[in-house]
């Protein structure tokens, strides 16, 4: 990718969403940028080589900043409001990432490129008890310096994932019921303030997508893609699109508990309780569809809290730990 000549450096410990922002910013505020350009969260991840969360919340952050204006299809415009839509890859459309942007950005996405594949392992692994972690031999199982691989670590002790004892060694779980309360009530509390904030900014065309593969699902055997891809429709890419940084990075942590428990919706499929689940989902996005905002947060809600109970009897008839959940990097531990 090209780099400007002016360079001018920005620090590695930026929040990658707001070195994104910055340099999106430059190029709408010079001009770089044509008027009626489509962005939306794919291609400005491609581009920035992160994954789709700190590109949507950058978009977002110019959106409210006045500088980008909603599309019908997915994402937003730059330019007037007459603008006609133009569709081009950014860096045909003259984006330009900085030297040291380009530089923080490659050692950024060593850590973005292994963190979630680190994180999802983990988490599956809370509900059969006590692990611990070698950072080592994360390092290792995911062709990474050991550098990247403690930053990764580090990364995920600020959710609550992991934990470092006196003798700097990395521990994970157990996720008991009381662990799970604890989550699913920040998330009732949560979740539904978010879904309100975000609902004027969500195309019509977008939810009915959502709806849409939600009615099929609930005509199609259930299978665990097919329950996550609900669960990331709802909980995750319109919810956590809220506007207050704080509020989504909250929910997030606790959400981490959806990946310790989903795995188990194949192992012990009850096609009722899947059912009613997506029975749920559909509710909920025909309020947002019509517009009812408190219908909307109240049956999200609902939803949680009835989920909570499901998950507290999954989690109590767990068995042994499935083979292909076992990692070098995790060892397990008494409690």
């Amino acid at each position: 990718m090209n780099t400007r000549p002016e360079d001018r450096p920005l620090a590695a410990t930026r929040p990658l969403y707001d070195v994104i922002y910055s340099v999106l910013r430059e190029h709408i505020d010079d001009g770089s940028f044509p008027p009626g350009l489509v962005l939306g969260a794919a291609a400005v991840a491609r581009a920035f080589r992160s994954s789709r969360v700190p590109a949507a919340a950058a978009l977002q952050r110019l959106r409210q900043d006045g500088l980008l204006r909603d599309f019908d299809g997915h994402g937003y415009l730059t330019g007037a409001d007459d603008s006609e839509p133009v569709r081009l890859d950014l860096g045909e459309a003259g984006l330009i990432v900085p030297p040291e942007v380009d530089r923080t950005l490659r050692v950024r996405n060593r850590r973005e490129r292994i963190y979630p594949a680190v994180e999802h392992h983990i988490a599956r692994a809370l509900p059969y008890g006590r692990f611990q972690v070698n950072e080592s031999a994360v390092a290792e199982y995911h062709d990474v310096s050991r550098t990247v691989a403690h930053e990764v670590l580090t990364r995920l002790e600020r959710t609550g994932l992991v934990t470092q004892d006196i003798n700097q060694r990395w521990y994970a779980g157990p996720l008991a019921e009381d662990g799970l309360r604890d989550h699913f009530e920040m998330r009732c509390l949560l979740e539904p303030i978010a879904l309100g904030q975000v609902m004027d900014s969500i195309g019509r065309t977008e939810i009915e997508e959502r709806r849409e593969r939600a009615r099929r699902a609930a005509e199609t055997r259930p299978t665990l893609e097919r329950i996550e891809r609900l669960e990331r429709d709802l909980h995750i890419d319109l919810i956590l699109r809220c506007r207050n940084l704080q509020l989504r990075e909250t929910i997030r942590r606790s959400q981490l508990v959806i990946v310790a428990i989903h795995h188990s919706f194949d192992l012990y499929r009850d096609s009722a309780v899947i059912s009613l689940m997506v029975a749920e989902h559909i509710e909920i996005l025909d309020h947002v569809l019509a517009g009812r905002r408190e219908k909307a947060m109240r049956a999200l809600e609902a939803h949680l809290r009835r989920s909570l109970t499901q998950n507290i009897e999954i989690v109590r008839n767990l068995g042994a730990m499935p083979e292909a959940n076992r990692l070098p990097y995790l060892t397990a531990v008494p409690l």
